[in-house]
Formats: structure tokens, sequence, C-alpha cells
């Protein structure tokens, strides 16, 4: 034993360890290599001690996923008239969860978003041209509904736009409702009796929401309107009246209106049981709500801004010379109204629609409207007797403070429901919303589409403006 322990220190003193320099290089290297270990050990993610597998073979429409998606809708290139409608969804509150379902599968099928959600426009789109046609005394039953008698609105345009059922007038009759829409005001007793003597609102006092409280039915120039809103933007207006000043005494068709003070003949055509003999003038002074303004009919640029339907073909012809708002009345030939003009002459959605196809397709084949436009068709209210008599309303509609008579015609404080039709580039067509709006709704979404501050009522919080949901066009 002590031998072999001999030779084991003999050969271990024979060995002959590294030299200073090489082990502190050896330990360096050592500790270098720990460390890239220990940080590659942490980047690999702990495992579950079961994890969960799922196996699943991609679907075509997930393969074809695009990696971007539209910011915001494109106007289509064409808008033709006389296309046969799409089916039609319904984007409303009865069923609308249902209904809202199926048009975003329909919508994503289409642009090939596959399983994401469509992305809804924030704002309205960028429309330069409103182009508003308001026929008269006709319920949406009448204009819109199955039981109307137009086939070009109901088969043609209606598979064009978004149809919005539940959208009611303010008042009766077709005066108060045409200064709604284009001022905010509410309606006065002269108003709702579509102003049989043209006189000025007296005493002109105020009330809350910039309503001017009083008798009358023509409003000081310190009343603001749509129409001196784009005017001081720089920006055009017309109202296009058919057959306008018919039976008047001026000579001139533009910015036609009774004298201040005098008895206005043709408001007696707007009330109900008017005589059809009557109907021999076919234009009414209510038709027009520009000129029950000062701040309009004293300004020298009524005349070239008031005028005839007959203007509306020639101011299409460029961009250019389109208005920014074009309003659009017929007369009482052609406003819808189931009173007849003359004895024997069709009445109804019959009479407007010869109307209605000469205008509409005009201002759809147009470059302002192919380009950024928006057209929008309503009735001033609905009827106050017969079948369709309406005085419902919407929209936590306030008592206005100069209606101090007996209540409305029908149950209920407002104009009915009468319906509209939007036409847009930007628009899908085929659809039906259900969300409620109103004239001051209308005001409210022209004012924003332009910029422009609220007026009157369409300031009220329970009023809104169109959903910008209801602008997203076609890929």
């Amino acid at each position: 034993m002590k031998d072999l322990l001999r030779r084991f220190e003999a050969r271990l003193a024979a060995v002959r360890l590294p030299s200073r320099p090489v082990c502190a290089t050896l330990v360096v290297l050592c500790l270098a290599f720990g460390a890239l270990l220990g940080h590659v050990t942490r980047a690999i993610p702990a495992r579950d001690a079961h994890p969960t597998i799922e196996l699943r073979e991609p679907s075509a429409q997930t393969a074809k996923l695009p990696q971007t998606s539209p910011a915001a809708p494109t106007p289509s290139s064409e808008a033709e008239a006389g296309e046969e409608p799409k089916g039609k969804d319904s984007s409303g509150a009865g069923g609308k969860a249902a209904g809202q379902a199926k048009s975003d599968a329909a919508d994503k099928s289409q642009q090939g978003s596959g399983p994401q959600e469509e992305s809804k426009p924030a704002k309205l789109p960028a429309i330069k041209h409103v182009f508003l046609i308001v026929l008269d005394d006709a319920a949406y039953a009448e204009v819109f509904g199955p039981e109307s008698k137009s086939r070009y609105v109901t088969h043609t345009l209606e598979g064009k736009g978004e149809l919005l059922e539940r959208y009611y007038a303010i008042a009766h009759q077709q005066l108060a409702d045409g200064i709604a829409l284009i001022s905010g005001q509410g309606p006065t007793e002269q108003t709702e009796g579509d102003c049989a003597t043209y006189a000025e609102i007296s005493p002109a006092g105020s009330a809350s929401e910039e309503q001017v409280t009083g008798d009358g039915c023509v409003y000081p120039s310190s009343v603001n309107t749509i129409a001196s809103q784009l005017s001081a933007k720089h920006l055009a207006w017309k109202a296009y009246v058919q057959a306008i000043g018919d039976g008047g005494s001026e000579a001139s068709s533009s910015c036609y209106h009774p004298a201040l003070g005098a008895a206005d003949p043709t408001a007696a055509l707007g009330l109900p049981g008017a005589s059809p003999t009557a109907g021999s003038v076919a234009s009414a002074t209510f038709r027009n709500p520009f000129v029950y303004f000062r701040s309009v009919i004293d300004s020298p640029a009524c005349k070239a801004d008031v005028v005839g339907i007959e203007g509306l073909g020639s101011d299409l012809r460029s961009p250019s010379h389109t208005p920014n708002l074009s309003y659009i009345v017929p007369d009482l030939c052609d406003d819808g109204s189931t009173r007849p003009c003359a004895p024997g002459k069709q009445d109804g959605m019959l009479a407007a629609e010869g109307f209605l196809r000469e205008v509409v397709s005009e201002i759809l084949s147009s470059k302002a409207y192919k380009q950024n436009g928006l057209l929008a068709i309503t009735a001033d209210e609905a009827p106050t007797t017969g079948e369709y008599a309406d005085s419902s309303s919407c929209c936590d509609q306030p008592s206005f403070p100069n209606i101090h008579a007996s209540p409305a015609p029908t149950a209920g404080n407002g104009g009915g429901e009468v319906g509209a039709l939007l036409l847009s580039p930007f628009i899908k067509g085929g659809k039906i919303s259900q969300e409620t709006y109103n004239h001051f709704s209308m005001l409210r979404t022209i004012e924003d589409i332009f910029g422009l501050s609220h007026l009157g009522y369409a300031a009220l919080s329970g009023v809104s403006s169109l959903s910008p949901s209801l602008f997203a066009a076609s890929g």
C-alpha cells in the first residue's frame, strides 16, 4: 500500500498545470458560456403540463383575407336610373340584431373581409352636394310602403338607397314643416294654417332654443336659415320651385311672394277639402319656405336663388354650377298629395311619378351627384284626415311656444310618419333603417355635412343627425 501511494505521488508531481494567463482565459470562457446558456433558457416559454392543440383547415375566405381594409367608404362611379332593386335588409330596432347580422355578413362576403368585423365610418362622408326633394301631404305608406302607387319609387329607387322608415314630420300644415326643415323654428298658429295673410311675426319675442315667439308667419331678418348659413360660408344654395309665380301679381318667376300684409289666396289650396276648381293655380306660396324669412326676401340674391324648376337642368351640367344645397319642391299637380290640382287630373303618387322620374334621373346622372352627392326624398307632413291620417312624432319633440290653440287634428302633437329615402354613391342600396329621425334631424345633418352650427330645435339633445353607419358604400 505504501509502495502504491509513493508511485501515485510521483506521477502527480510529474503533471504540469497551465500557466496563470491560460487559467484566467479558461475561467472567462466558462462564465460567458454560462451566461449565454441562461439567456437562451429564459427565452423559451413555459409549456403547460397538458397543452391543447386545435387542428383546423384554413377556409377559403380566411386564405383570401386582405392585409388592410379601407379607412373610409369611396363613392361608386355610377348611379343609373331604371335599375331594378336588390333585396332589402332591415337594420332597425325591431329585429335589429338579426337584420344587422345578416347585413354585416353580406358586407363581409362582398368585401372579402373574412371573419373580421366590418368597420363603420366614424363621421359623415365628404358630401359636397345635397339634393332635398319635398313632397306634400303624404304618409310613409303612400310614398314608400306597399300601398304606394309609384313603382318608380318602390321598385327602382328604394333598391338603390337607404329607406328611413321612422322619419317624422314635426307639425301640420305644409308651411310649418318647410320652415322647420330650413331654420329649426317651430310653428306659429299662422304657419300651421299655411299663412293666409303674409304678415310679419309680431311682437317677435324670443324663447329658448332660438325660437321666435309671436303671431304671424314672416320671420325677422335676425332669424337665420340654412340659406344664410351657407351664404356666410361662401357656399351656394337654391330653391327650385315648380311653377313658382303662377297666379301671382309679379311677372318674374323668381323669389315670388305676396306683399307684406296682403292676403295670400294660394294658402287655402293646402287646407283639407280644398276645392279642385281652385287648382288652376298650380303653385302655392306655402310650398316655398324660404320666402317667409326677411333675411332671404330682402336680399338681392333672392331672385337668383329662388327659381323655377326649369333652372335645375342647366345647373346640373357642371359640379361647379351645382349648388351645395338644392331644395326641390313640385307644384300642386305633382306633389304627391291626394288633393287633385284640377278636376279629372291624377293625384297622389301617380301624379308625382312623372315629376320624380324626370328630376331624380337628372340628378342621378349628374357629375355633382356621382362624385359626392346625397339625394333625400321625403314629404312635408302626413295627412290630417282620411285613411293615413297621422300626427305622431319622435325625438323628444318639445311643446312649441307659439301653439296655444286646440290640439292637433289627430292624436299626437307631430306631423306624422312620412319616411325618407336616401340615395348617394356613399350608400349601399336596398336597406331599411328604423332609427328615429325628423325634419330637425335632416336640418342638423345638412349643417353637419357643411360644418355649420345647429339652428333652433336642430340643436335639441333628443335630435340626432343621420347616423354615419347609413353611409357604407359597397366596394
